[in-house]
């Protein structure tokens, strides 16, 4: 059989990424491929920038895309700011916290855990114990929306914490960014990465990050060199940095970067405040269809995050059988839980293009009918109450 040209099927994206993105970002990708060094390729570097520091709430100098996911994000800001040696104090509430853990580890730094239970938020009295019990702690790190769990922590008050003890901080903004508030300047935060395929509605592959003036000073006093030669920023910023002069450092993914481009001139156009309103409209029409069905979300009300919903599978329902319903009849995608959550929850999401109305009655409809048709042991109720619900709650 000859091998012939791959054409994927059109999905309705509702998981925990990538999400759906904007046919505007797809336009901006087929652009005609130029020079990562050519002069016109290096002005729209300098806007994507200055979007990025709108997008982040920032004034910082250094804001950037790193050319790979949100993970290369992470270990940029920990290879970065680490040297051997170091004291890390780590929160961890979900999958994400466990990977800064092992960046600390494999930076040769030492990481002291403060645990909370996957699906509550992280506990500010615990991290100032924590940060009280090591003086000689360089950097607090913490996951400000927890993707595994749809949790969202107080950044603000954590930031003020580790200010108040002469600590770093490292914020994990990639589910956050673009869905809720992230605002990296009045938080001072230190070194903040996201990701693209969220709330930004881009292609996946690219990593936005922030540092602080504080955090590049301290990378420009290390003693030791960073460990990784792609991710070091001293190298990076000859090619990212300011003015029209740019330094070969590495081929950068060109037309993903013209998609982020066209993905952060939307968000502007929306408004940042527009855009979180946004996510907190269709978040609360999908729980009120939710409830309607008779399942429940496993978050506390007041620390959800709400472009990513945990929806709590009932006893005796078939996780698997289920999203592979909802993907065959429905095109829909839907994410299963990870860790000590899988197969009991549902990961729902309503991230930047995805994040409307139209979505938001698809699944409830096409959960209600899958539900109803394998007899699963949950009350859903009157036919189409699910959607009624939502329905209702947009009127309101």
């Amino acid at each position: 059989m000859s091998t012939q040209s791959f054409h994927p099927p059109q999905r309705t994206l509702m998981g925990p990424g990538p999400s759906d993105v904007s046919p505007r970002v797809l336009e901006a990708m087929s652009r005609p491929t130029i020079g990562h060094l050519d002069p016109v390729f290096v002005t729209m570097m300098d806007e994507l920038k200055d979007l990025l520091r709108y997008a982040f709430q920032t004034s910082n100098e250094l804001t950037m895309p790193v050319s790979a996911p949100g993970s290369a994000g992470m270990e940029t800001c920990f290879a970065n700011l680490l040297e051997p040696g170091d004291t890390v104090i780590v929160c961890q509430n979900g999958v994400f916290g466990g990977r800064m853990k092992e960046n600390v580890e494999r930076c040769g730094a030492t990481a002291v855990m403060v645990e909370d239970d996957w699906g509550r938020t992280i506990d500010p009295d615990k991290v100032e114990d924590t940060l009280k019990a090591n003086p000689n702690a360089k950097i607090l790190a913490f996951v400000h929306a927890e993707t595994s769990t749809g949790v969202q922590s107080d950044a603000s008050s954590l930031c003020a914490l580790a200010h108040q003890h002469d600590c770093l901080t490292i914020v994990d903004c990639v589910t956050s960014l673009g869905g809720t508030p992230v605002q990296v300047d009045e938080w001072q935060a230190d070194a903040v990465y996201s990701g693209t395929q969220k709330c930004l509605s881009c292609v996946p592959g690219l990593s936005p990050i922030t540092f602080s003036d504080r955090a590049m000073e301290s990378i420009q006093n290390r003693k030791t060199r960073v460990q990784s030669w792609f991710m070091d920023l001293n190298l990076v910023l000859g090619y990212w940095g300011g003015g029209g002069k740019r330094a070969y450092h590495h081929t950068a993914p060109v037309n993903s970067l013209y998609a982020l481009h066209e993905a952060l001139v939307i968000l502007k156009e929306e408004g940042l405040e527009n855009a979180w309103q946004r996510h907190e409209l269709h978040h609360q029409a999908l729980r009120a269809g939710i409830e309607a069905m008779g399942l429940t979300l496993v978050v506390p009300e007041n620390e959800r995050l709400p472009q990513l919903n945990a929806v709590a599978i009932p006893d005796g329902a078939e996780d698997a059988i289920i999203r592979a319903q909802l993907l065959a009849d429905y095109n829909l995608e839907i994410g299963a839980g990870l860790g000590p959550m899988a197969g009991k929850i549902w990961r729902v999401g309503l991230m930047g293009h995805a994040c409307n109305k139209r979505n938001v009655l698809l699944y409830l409809g096409a959960m209600e009918a899958v539900l109803n048709g394998l007899n699963a042991p949950v009350k859903t109720g009157d036919k189409g109450a699910a959607v009624a619900a939502a329905l209702e709650s947009y009127s309101n």
